[in-house]
């Protein structure tokens, strides 16, 4: 069962990403982008939030801190990596502006070509392999399959068969949402999500984390007076982390995390699978708080 769950986990993660980009491709037009064009100060606000302010945060948890290796590692990782496509979703369920929610991920995510190496150079250098090396060529196959081909094609559906794809888009949601918990299930069950191996302190540290960028998110946006569905994308979009892509970098950084021999690299691994269930729980809370001021 262990060995089944890893050989498929790779391909779960991608399913549940393309059928989350399609349901909400399926619920939006060319016009909701072009929006998002007319408001250069949320999108703008989203992207300085992801590249700028988290890793500033992520240098401060370190610094005050005084973070051991592994766990300094992952967050830096956390803060290293755009916004998830989970935050789409979320964005989606609690009426925000999805649409920017969904630019501003495809922007951030080509920036952290760029930044992402960066950041994990200022802040993370001492703990580094020599020679380190950006999966680009991964990352940008990931973007065109998981996120433009799924979001293009619910686009036409909802262009071309308007009275199916509301349902449509509904149910592949939902799909995508039963996929992310099988996928919290199937970590926990291989023992990837050892709690007791990890400590209660470093889950704090984690809870703690997530919930600061959430928190600064909400007041940057306030501060600057973006709309209500603006904000609440840009919320979501801090918050979520591509849990995903930093998997990937973690095991071009570490190639042997989940053996023994690894110390640093099991430990940004358990980081990152730590942050990605915890975000879950903190994005529902999210939604459900933004549920209520919307009745």
């Amino acid at each position: 069962m262990k060995e089944l769950y890893l050989q498929s986990e790779y391909w779960l993660a991608a399913f549940q990403l393309i059928t989350a980009m399609f349901g909400m491709g399926a619920a939006l037009t060319t016009r909701d982008f072009l929006d998002v064009i007319k408001e250069p100060i949320a999108v703008g606000t989203g992207i300085a939030i992801q590249i700028l302010i988290v890793p500033l945060l992520a240098y401060l948890f370190i610094l005050v801190l005084q973070l051991p290796a592994g766990i300094a590692v992952g967050v830096v990782i956390l803060a290293a990596i755009p916004g998830g496509t989970s935050s789409n979703i979320f964005t989606f369920l609690a009426r925000g502006n999805t649409a920017l929610s969904i630019a501003v991920t495809g922007l951030t995510t080509l920036a952290c070509l760029i930044t992402t190496p960066i950041i994990l150079e200022l802040l993370a250098e001492q703990y580094l392999p020599a020679g380190f090396q950006m999966p680009t060529e991964k990352i940008v196959q990931e973007i065109f399959w998981t996120l433009i081909i799924p979001l293009s094609l619910g686009m036409l559906l909802l262009n071309y068969y308007p009275h199916i794809a509301p349902t449509i888009s509904k149910w592949s949601v939902r799909v995508s949402l039963f996929v992310i918990l099988l996928i919290v299930i199937g970590s926990s069950l291989t023992g990837r999500l050892d709690t007791d191996v990890f400590g209660p302190k470093n889950m704090l540290l984690f809870s703690m984390l997530i919930i600061v960028f959430a928190f600064i998110a909400w007041l940057a946006c306030r501060a600057i007076g973006l709309s209500r569905p603006s904000a609440t994308a840009i919320e979501f979009e801090v918050a979520i982390r591509n849990v995903n892509l930093g998997i990937l970098i973690t095991v071009s950084l570490f190639p042997h995390a989940g053996e023994n021999t690894d110390a640093i690299g099991n430990t940004v691994m358990f980081c990152l699978l730590f942050y990605g269930a915890i975000q879950l729980l903190v994005a529902g809370s999210l939604l459900l708080s933004h549920k209520k001021l919307m009745n």
